[in-house]
């Protein structure tokens, strides 16, 4: 019951983020955060029902996992507004969250009550939500280096990037403490820390590429249009990480992250 209810949570959210974003168009941005936090409370309290209703976090299908990206790109997108007021943050994460929910609403998932045994742990549920408000903040981060490679002035480049590195550095640090629970959960589960499953592998390629970009940031020289490419780069193994290794012949029927 509580999955045919989505559809009247998710509208109403996105009518309330639609709104912040119009609103932080007109420069109001009390009356955007405030439209903004509303929608996320809506959002939040749809999840919540969802949880308590399936007696389990609802993290195990790619459905719900997209209901936890719906819910932390808007609250990315409000940190980064509230914080350094990029008018256009608010209507990309709107855009974002939309596309994630219509998914969801397009193609539902069963949601099943039962949660399989490498999936009852303690450290399951934050390593899913550390994660996802990690891709959340580095989704972020791609879209102020894509507007400052293609839209920015150059005058404004020097504090576009310093913005951008605060969202790097914020993702990277909740990815890196998404990959501690995730061993801490390895270990439960299957008995050890890291195995170099296809899911693994990617994680830590991406985590080494974001650090691979912070770390060429503090080189003397170091010319930001090759770090804001870098950015395009680490984003696309991220997406590879979360999504595009279930298309790899590696990960068939072998990665103990497939969940079937």
């Amino acid at each position: 019951m509580i999955w045919n209810s989505f559809i009247y949570f998710a509208v109403l959210s996105l009518l309330l983020w639609s709104a912040g974003a119009y609103l932080a168009w007109r420069s109001k941005c009390k009356q955007a955060i405030v439209a903004t936090a509303a929608g996320i409370t809506v959002f939040a309290t749809y999840i919540v029902c969802m949880w308590i209703a399936l007696e389990r976090p609802p993290m195990r299908t790619f459905g719900e996992t997209r209901l936890w990206y719906s819910l932390f790109l808007p609250m990315a997108g409000l940190f980064v507004y509230s914080r350094w007021r990029y008018k256009y943050i608010l209507s990309f994460s709107t855009v974002m969250a939309c596309v994630f929910i219509c998914i969801n609403i397009l193609k539902p998932e069963i949601h099943s009550k039962t949660l399989m045994p490498a999936l009852q742990s303690v450290w399951f549920a934050p390593h899913v939500i550390v994660y996802m408000f990690a891709y959340a903040m580095l989704g972020a981060s791609l879209l102020l280096a894509l507007n400052i490679l293609f839209f920015q002035k150059e005058k404004k480049t020097s504090s576009a990037l310093s913005a951008l590195d605060n969202l790097v550095y914020v993702g990277v640090a909740f990815m890196t403490v998404g990959m501690l629970f995730g061993a801490l959960w390895a270990k439960e589960a299957w008995g050890h820390y890291w195995s170099w499953d296809p899911k693994e592998t990617w994680a830590a390629a991406t985590w080494l590429g974001y650090l691979v970009y912070i770390h060429y940031r503090r080189l003397p020289g170091s010319r930001p249009v090759v770090a804001l490419w870098m950015i395009v780069v680490c984003f696309l193994l991220l997406q590879m990480c979360w999504w595009g290794i279930n298309y790899l012949p590696s990960a068939q029927g072998t990665s103990v992250h497939t969940y079937s």
